[in-house]
């Protein structure tokens, strides 16, 4: 991809992804993920109305007169979007591939916590961590999060959540906004799980294509194994082929739901022809 193609994809997301974070989003992920709590900011003398358990008593006993404490909101907070950029993410038979829907959920969420003033960071992963991307605050960080979401090139196919979460709990040292957003295609994550959701707020979003739920009945037909690569000729008219692909894709399923829901995390499923606007403002609101 050039360049000004590059640019255009960037400004086309940025376009859609901003109008949905301020027009929809921005109060509900500011109702839904507040700040730390209050801090101290100053002392004033009191007035009629204020809440008489605020006032400093030291302060009022040296000039003979009520003053009160006032409090601000510490809101700053800081979110990390985790983003699978494995082989299976290049799957798509709708419109969009996984990819790209996931590309837009991450810009729409960092939009919404640039309204809020707060940090945004950025890991993708793969069985590696292929891209950390610090912290930071504005709407340039963001862009930047979306021109390597659109053209960052995994040097592996593979997917190892563990060592992701593994990642995140060594950088991540204060309470952070946690999306990791996959197919989940994986298993053996719950304890590193549970350690990061001890500390984080984490939120799993599930994007997924109906077309990989099962295998139809074709024949004979070559397939890829998007996490290996390598091709290899399936029978899909075979019954049993057809019932453990089945059974394989339903207990990864079941074990993201569980192992989430377990540790305290929050669970979004998206699948790639539904609306993520739906699916995330649902969330924002039973949370709120």
């Amino acid at each position: 991809m050039d360049t000004k193609e590059l640019l255009k994809k960037v400004r086309k997301i940025e376009i859609k992804t901003r109008r949905l974070s301020n027009h929809i989003f921005g109060g509900e992920y500011h109702s839904t993920f507040k700040g730390r709590g209050m801090t101290f900011s100053e002392v004033r003398q009191y007035q009629y109305g204020d809440d008489v358990r605020n006032i400093d008593w030291n302060v009022t006993a040296r000039y003979n007169e009520p003053h009160i404490k006032i409090f601000e909101e510490e809101r700053e907070l800081t979110m990390m979007l985790m983003v699978d950029i494995s082989g299976s993410e290049w799957f798509g038979t709708e419109e969009q591939f996984k990819n790209d829907v996931i590309t837009e959920i991450a810009a729409t969420l960092a939009f919404s916590a640039t309204q809020n003033n707060d940090k945004i960071g950025l890991i993708l992963f793969t069985d590696a961590i292929e891209l950390y991307i610090p912290p930071k605050k504005g709407r340039f960080h963001v862009l930047r999060i979306i021109r390597e979401l659109i053209e960052f090139k995994p040097k592996s196919r593979k997917t190892d959540i563990t060592q992701a979460l593994k990642f995140l709990s060594g950088v991540m040292k204060k309470k952070a906004i946690v999306f990791m957003l996959s197919d989940f295609m994986a298993d053996d994550y719950k304890q590193t799980l549970k350690i990061a959701a001890n500390k984080h707020d984490v939120t799993g979003i599930r994007v997924y294509d109906k077309r990989e739920e099962n295998i139809p009945n074709l024949g004979v037909v070559q397939m890829q194994d998007q996490e290996t690569g390598e091709y290899m000729l399936v029978n899909t008219s075979s019954k049993k082929i057809r019932t453990d692909y089945g059974k394989y894709y339903n207990e990864r399923v079941h074990y993201f739901k569980e192992t989430f829901t377990k540790s305290g995390a929050g669970v979004i499923d998206c699948r790639v022809d539904e609306s993520y606007v739906t699916k995330l403002l649902g969330y924002f609101k039973r949370r709120g």
